[in-house]
């Protein structure tokens, strides 16, 4: 049966693996949706765009160029070698925004683009619900949160808000766009991702569950809603 268990765990992992990456992917596009609307954006992205538009590169070589000194940062104030799901989301999330930025058009309409920026707050967090839920690691950002966290003994919440309005004073120093999406994202992120986390995590679970079927020789093929006495509750 230990055949049969290791199939399973690699499943499950596999599963868990492709959640993670579908949500940074809807995160990515979130963020590069904001970008396209041009009503303000998040605070690291403030920072990324200010650094492009200072230095050039792209906003996506940005956000892994300061995810690599974010991870080394991070390392160091605990002492741990990051996890593969923060270099993972470092590296993608950085291609995904670049890929996207190529392919959304600018738009002038200011209808369409406060429909795009609101939206973009939505996806965003339902990214960040999605990515999170399967448990693979934070990114390179929440990890600093976090570090600073356990070094400082500071609240979690109150180095979140010290931890943005630094990045988001130095984007803003660097030429990085400031307005009212900036203001809504800040207000709204954490609302949006109260409700896509759970629901990511309750999605998460029913794949999971479902994806636990595997072959018997004698019984055929076993599921987790099976009637014939071999039910989830029992196994």
């Amino acid at each position: 049966m230990s055949h049969v268990r290791n199939g399973r765990q690699v499943q499950t992992l596999g599963l868990r693996w492709l959640f993670f990456l579908f949500g940074l992917m809807v995160m990515s596009f979130g963020i590069a949706l904001m970008i396209r609307a041009e009503l303000g954006i998040a605070p690291w992205e403030v920072l990324h765009v200010g650094l492009m538009q200072q230095f050039g590169l792209t906003v996506g070589s940005w956000s892994i160029l300061t995810g690599v000194a974010i991870l080394i940062g991070s390392g160091l104030l605990l002492r741990a070698w990051p996890k593969v799901g923060a270099v993972v989301n470092m590296i993608l999330v950085g291609v995904f925004i670049d890929l996207f930025l190529f392919i959304l058009p600018t738009v002038d309409q200011t209808t369409v683009r406060w429909t795009m920026l609101l939206a973009s707050i939505f996806i965003n967090g339902y990214g960040i619900g999605l990515y999170i839920a399967p448990g693979l690691g934070a990114g390179p950002r929440d990890s600093l949160m976090l570090a600073l966290n356990k070094r400082t003994g500071w609240s979690v919440q109150r180095v979140r808000i010290v931890l943005e309005i630094t990045v988001l004073t130095v984007g803003w120093l660097l030429g990085g766009p400031v307005f009212l999406g900036t203001l809504l994202y800040c207000i709204g992120i954490s609302y949006v991702v109260g409700i896509t986390l759970p629901h990511g995590r309750r999605l998460v679970q029913t794949f999971l569950e479902r994806g636990i079927q595997y072959e018997d020789i004698n019984k055929g093929t076993l599921r987790v809603d099976h009637h014939d006495g071999t039910s989830k509750e029992i196994r």
